[in-house]
């Protein structure tokens, strides 16, 4: 029996099976079976799909960030409202074909944004070329669901089709340690009282995914589908915003309506450009960009074009950025500014950079 038919079996099965407290524990050891299943056929594919013009795209810029949405919701008129792009616009399904790329300028940044083919139902199984269009967003810094003010309730679905290929928009990483050894079997640690596993439940998941010993610390009461997304160990964990197009069209009242009834969301019109503005703002401020302004040795700080980094780099990225041999000639760097105790302070490689900080290499 092939990888197919015994996915098809388990689904079958758990379709058949009453989800209660005395099933639960089986319910659960299907579900593991079934995304074990399912990562090896996700691999298979990878392993054997060719790369397709259109959806190979290179990140540049500071940022990336990607359009999802169902077809025909404007996400190639929000493309051209923000960037340098010339995405075809039509009022009809499936206009774009492959990634379109444009670069939006704010704030001394360049955020490269991604214009994806429409997403249908399915996508993450591989309908409508899918899961190629789906992949591109693994690399993302930032997804913006992209939802038509007369469907407001697609986001679910949208959301879903990431959730199928591995992508948790807007999640975190569980707080767990998975330590593999070579004998003593399983034992579990867990700084917390466990409300929806056991420790025998936790084993037998484990040993599913062919981990026979291990230490397993648990920092944070988690679920089922966090024990197992550790577990797999290929997540992502974007970001996102919901966008509310074509506000244009309709009446307070109806935009009240809509707010009550579904995700939080920002009402934008690309028609008439409304909260455009406040668009880039929001991409700006989620994104955590830091500032830093370079002072080479001897010369006077530029202060009108600062380097843009994120939140948490270290002098090491900044290095990279740069060129990445100056990492091979580096000595030191000086540091004025918030992260340092004094202007001036001599610091290495890991050091931690915040906004407006000024930067002074030595090199070798």
């Amino acid at each position: 029996m092939g990888v197919p038919e015994k996915i098809k079996k388990i689904e079958d099965e758990l379709r058949k099976t009453q989800i209660n407290k005395s099933t639960e524990h089986h319910v659960g050891l299907l579900k593991a079976k079934l995304a074990k299943l399912k990562n090896q056929q996700d691999e298979v594919r990878t392993k054997h799909t060719t790369r397709s013009t259109g959806y190979d795209v290179k990140k540049t810029a500071d940022a990336t960030i990607v359009l999802i949405g169902l077809p025909n919701v404007g996400k190639s008129s929000l493309l051209n409202k923000l960037t340098n792009a010339n995405s075809k616009v039509g009022n009809y399904q499936f206009t774009t074909l492959t990634v379109v790329p444009g670069i939006m300028k704010y704030k001394h940044t360049s955020i490269q944004i991604l214009d994806l083919p429409g997403i249908i139902k399915g996508a993450s199984r591989g309908k409508g070329f899918g899961r190629r269009i789906l992949s591109v967003v693994r690399n993302a810094d930032l997804i913006v669901f992209m939802i038509d003010i007369f469907n407001p309730n697609i986001f679910q679905l949208l959301y879903d089709e990431l959730y199928e290929i591995g992508i948790r928009p807007n999640g975190t990483p569980p707080n767990i340690v998975i330590e593999k050894s070579q004998s003593g079997g399983i034992e579990i640690h867990s700084d917390v009282t466990l409300t929806h596993l056991s420790n025998k439940f936790v084993k037998d998941i484990l040993r599913i995914h062919g981990i026979q010993h291990a230490r397993i610390n648990i920092k944070e009461d988690i679920n089922y589908d966090q024990l197992l997304d550790m577990i797999l160990g290929n997540r992502k964990y974007v970001p996102y915003i919901t966008l509310l197009n074509k506000i244009d069209l309709v009446d307070s009242k109806f935009l009240n309506t809509v707010k009550s009834q579904s995700t939080p969301f920002i009402p934008i019109s690309t028609n008439t450009n409304k909260n455009i503005t406040l668009l880039k703002n929001k991409i700006y401020n989620i994104l955590n960009f830091v500032q830093i302004y370079m002072k080479p040795q001897g010369k006077q700080t530029d202060y009108e074009e600062p380097m843009i980094i994120r939140k948490g780099d270290k002098i090491v990225d900044v290095c990279n950025k740069i060129h990445r041999s100056l990492k091979t000639d580096f000595r030191y760097a000086k540091i004025s500014g918030k992260s340092v105790k004094f202007n001036g302070q001599k610091v290495g490689l890991n050091h931690v950079l915040m906004d407006k900080d000024i930067l002074t290499f030595v090199t070798k």
